[in-house]
């Protein structure tokens, strides 16, 4: 079996995150499901949305889900992995418009 930093295992266990707050884990549930609905954007879609988002987020259940979904729908490797670089060039770039702070600050203590 593959080591990995967590328990793949745990993503089956998804829907148990109402044990303690049924309520408010169902209103999630619904939710959720209304956002994956076909709307102006598919389905399918979203879920390549959501693999983007995935791995800017680094959350590795949603990625093994996502990734899942997407073969599932039909998106090829090199479309998957294009989603993923658009992901990391949005993140990068806040990243770097942020760097805006910095020199704001560094300009105000400097002069």
């Amino acid at each position: 079996m593959e080591k990995t930093y967590y328990n793949a295992e745990d993503l089956k266990k998804f829907a148990d995150i109402g044990d303690y707050q049924k309520e408010m884990a169902d209103k999630f549930f619904d939710w959720y499901g209304e956002v994956f609905n076909d709307g102006a954007l598919s389905g399918k879609e979203k879920g390549l949305i959501a693999l983007a988002v995935a791995h800017v987020v680094q959350c590795p259940y949603c990625i093994d889900a996502y990734t899942t979904d997407c073969l599932r729908n039909g998106y090829s490797e090199q479309q998957m992995m294009e989603a993923v670089h658009v992901g990391a060039a949005i993140k990068g770039g806040a990243i770097l418009a942020h760097s805006v702070q910095m020199m704001n600050k560094v300009k105000n203590l400097t002069l």
